[in-house]
C-alpha cells in the first residue's frame, strides 16, 4: 500500500494479462515481491469480449506461488457460472461487468454468498449512475479507461471526469467501504492524476510487466504519488 500526495491510501494491482505467460509464476513472484497489493487476473471468454485469456485452473495454481490477494475481473457472459471454481481457487474478490448481466443482483449477492467481496465494472461508455442502486451490494466499483478486452490500450483522456464523478457519487451516498478501482492505460506518467480524481485501487498492466524491472516501477509509482 502506498500513500498519496492527498493522503489517500492507494493499492496497486498488477494485471498479469501484460505478463510474459512462458514464464508466468517468475513474474508473479516478482510483482508480489516488489510490493503488489492485488493480483488482476482479466478473464474473458471470448463472447463478452472478442479475445479468451485463462480459467479457474491458472486460479489455483497462482493461488500456491503467492500470498497476495487474487481479484478476477469477469469480461465474460454468464459470469455466474465461474463464481464458485473461482472461490475454490482461492480468490479474494471478482469483479462482474454491468453491461454483461441481466441477472446482476443475484450474481452480487452469490458473489459475497461464496465469501469473496463482490464488484462492478464500468465500460467507457457506461455511466456512473448505473451503481446508485446497487451500492449496499458491492465491495468496489471498477472504472474502465480503456475498452474492455484488449490489453496495452491508451488511457482515454475524458476519464478522468468519469473517475472525478464516481467519487463524488460514492462520496455523496455515504458509501465509503466501496473501493474506487481504475484499469486502462494507467502509468507512472498518470498515475498521480489518476489518484488525484479519487481512485484508491489502481491496475497497472504494460507499465509493469515490461521490459524495466518491477522493483524499479513501484519505486517510480511511489515517488510520483508522494510528489508535491
Amino acid at each position: 500500500m502506498m500513500r498519496s500526495r492527498n493522503g489517500r491510501e492507494v493499492l496497486i494491482a498488477p494485471s498479469i494479462l501484460s505478463a510474459d505467460f512462458l514464464a508466468l509464476g517468475d513474474e508473479v513472484r516478482e510483482a508480489s515481491a516488489a510490493g503488489a497489493d492485488l493480483l488482476h487476473l482479466d478473464m474473458m471468454d471470448g463472447h463478452f469480449v472478442p479475445n479468451l485469456t485463462f480459467g479457474p485452473p491458472v486460479v489455483e495454481r497462482l493461488r500456491k506461488i503467492t500470498s497476495v490477494p487474487l481479484e478476477a475481473h469477469l469480461m465474460v457472459e454468464r459470469p455466474e457460472i465461474y463464481l464458485t471454481d473461482l472461490a475454490n481457487g482461492g480468490m479474494h474478490r471478482v469483479t462482474v461487468h454491468w453491461e454483461a448481466s441481466s441477472h446482476l443482483h443475484y450474481v452480487l449477492s452469490r458473489i459475497r454468498e461464496l465469501g469473496m467481496r463482490a464488484g462492478v465494472a464500468l465500460s467507457p461508455a457506461t455511466p456512473v449512475a448505473m451503481v446508485s442502486d446497487i451500492l449496499d451490494m458491492i465491495d468496489l466499483v471498477l472504472v474502465m479507461t480503456v475498452n474492455p478486452g484488449f490489453g496495452g490500450q491508451s488511457f482515454i483522456g475524458h476519464s478522468f471526469e468519469k473517475i472525478a464523478a464516481m467519487r463524488a457519487l460514492l462520496d455523496s451516498r455515504g458509501a465509503a467501504h466501496v473501493s474506487l478501482e481504475v484499469d486502462g492505460g494507467i502509468k507512472p506518467a498518470n498515475i498521480a492524476q489518476v489518484v488525484d480524481c479519487g481512485a484508491d485501487t489502481i491496475v497497472m498492466g504494460s507499465a509493469i510487466f515490461g521490459d524495466t524491472p518491477c522493483e524499479a516501477v513501484f519505486r517510480e509509482i511511489r515517488e510520483r504519488l508522494e510528489k508535491t
